[in-house]
């Protein structure tokens, strides 16, 4: 974990005592989504979620270091292990794309600053782990996370944002919870030369 101090003592009272903290980041260019979530054992536990507005911003240059300077600000205020951020969707709007790409690597960059290791997640992806379906809605994702993690309805963002960027860092938890199987032989040379007391002279 980064070792930089907490910025203040309320933030320590809210990090402290976990296992593991993941941040999730949905990357926008007129808002941002991010949510954080501890861990406790196998327990996943809200720490905070939120958005970043980009829109009062005029350029997209301006955006873009807007979402650097706030991540690593969140980065260092809440020590994550890990970043689990939603991959870009390829659309039809090339210049939209783009722009959404670069916000995504500005926020990679962000966290790569302070050692944080990243993993990218598709959105289909995130709402199959979190909702068991790949193809459900915002509003699915939201409800579903306030189950899971126990959100009090007066707790839940305005903005679908917030909770898909939570759904990314749920989405990491159970990936990487998962027993990792060990890979078998990939021919049966491959098991002889793994396995040589397994044959038989005869």
């Amino acid at each position: 974990m980064n070792n930089n101090p907490p910025t203040d003592s309320a933030t320590k009272a809210e990090i402290d005592g976990y296992d593991r903290i993941i941040m999730g980041i949905d990357p926008g260019t007129n808002v941002m989504g991010y949510g954080l979530l501890g861990i406790r054992g196998k327990k996943p536990e809200l720490i905070v979620m939120g958005v970043i507005k980009l829109s009062r911003f005029e350029t997209h240059y301006l955006r873009l270091r807007r979402i650097y300077e706030r991540v690593l600000q969140l980065v260092e205020q809440y020590l994550p292990d890990e970043l689990a951020i939603e991959a870009p969707f390829f659309g039809k709007n090339v210049q939209s794309m783009l722009k959404l790409g670069r916000a995504q690597g500005v926020a990679m960059a962000a966290a790569l600053a302070r050692d944080v290791p990243i993993t990218e997640y598709p959105p289909l992806s995130i709402k199959q782990s979190v909702t068991g379906n790949g193809q459900a809605s915002k509003e699915q994702v939201a409800n579903m996370l306030k189950r899971l993690l126990s959100i009090p309805e007066s707790s839940m963002p305005e903005l679908p944002d917030a909770t898909d960027a939570l759904a990314a860092a749920l989405a990491h938890f159970y990936e990487t919870g998962k027993p990792q199987i060990a890979k078998g032989p990939k021919s049966w040379a491959d098991f002889l030369r793994q396995n040589p007391d397994r044959i038989v002279r005869r």
